[in-house]
């Protein structure tokens, strides 16, 4: 919520932000509009890890909770980092052999416990 600079100090009616956005618009050569504002805020309150989607919907002031899940899809760029962390697990978990057993435990304890361990560490 913007508020006037001159007092008393009141929050901006709807007409006078936009009258703001037009003139900012009009100095960057943008075209920004305030609701593109609310889809920011939504987008960044649904990821924030201490709100649930029903406190987002009830800000937004949305009747039906599927209208605020539209704000839960993930970017590109997010899909992107989840399946190059996805498969980079996969290749270090490939790579890294089972841990030799400590010294002083006997083989054929250990076989009992915990089952015979292949060559390439597979039960």
């Amino acid at each position: 919520m913007w508020w006037t600079l001159r007092r008393p100090f009141r929050p901006l009616t709807y007409d006078a932000t936009r009258m703001v956005f037009n003139k900012a618009n009009a100095a960057l050569g943008a075209n920004w509009t305030l609701h593109d504002l609310r889809h920011s805020a939504a987008k960044r309150m649904v990821r924030d890890p201490d709100l649930t989607l029903a406190d987002v919907q009830w800000v937004l002031g949305h009747a039906h909770i599927t209208t605020t899940e539209i704000y839960t899809a993930p970017t590109p760029d997010e899909v992107i980092a989840h399946v190059l962390a996805h498969h980079e697990r996969q290749r270090t978990q490939r790579v890294q052999p089972p841990a030799p057993p400590a010294p002083g435990y006997r083989p054929e304890v250990l076989a009992m416990l915990f089952g015979a361990v292949a060559a390439d560490g597979e039960h």
